[in-house]
């Protein structure tokens, strides 16, 4: 393993937010480990950010209501599992816990974003094949 691996599977780590990868050699002779220490107690790839304003007679309601799916890190957005194949989820659909929202490609390698709650989607918020940040929005839930 050269150098050049060694920091691709750095920027690896660091884009997907995992702390710890273990790589060892087809003979299993060498093994390298990459662990990254994250010295904020939130964790590095939230995938909902909450947006419900709290709720108050007095106040008016958020322009749009929902909660919105964000990012958990970045590369490029994908609303099918493969070119020419329906979307995972569309406007107006129900999700449950767990269902898969979407796919986002970072380092080659295809990352599916599921949902954390129930609910349906009011909102696609990225086109398809768009590049995408950590904590870009996706979706927007109600």
């Amino acid at each position: 393993m050269d150098l050049t691996e060694i920091k691709n599977l750095i920027e690896l780590v660091k884009e997907t937010g995992i702390s710890e990868l273990e790589v060892a050699t087809q003979a299993g002779e060498s093994k390298k480990r990459i662990r990254v220490v994250v010295a904020s107690a939130q964790p590095p790839a939230a995938i909902v950010a909450r947006s419900a304003p709290a709720e108050s007679p007095s106040q008016p309601p958020a322009k749009e209501a929902g909660n919105i799916v964000a990012a958990p890190l970045s590369g490029t957005f994908y609303r099918a599992p493969a070119p020419g194949e329906q979307p995972f989820v569309k406007v107006g659909d129900r999700v449950a816990v767990g269902d898969v929202l979407c796919i986002v490609e970072s380092m080659k390698m295809m990352n599916q974003v599921r949902s954390d709650q129930t609910g349906e989607v009011a909102a696609v918020l990225i086109e398809d094949g768009q590049a995408i940040e950590t904590g870009t929005g996706l979706f927007r839930l109600v």
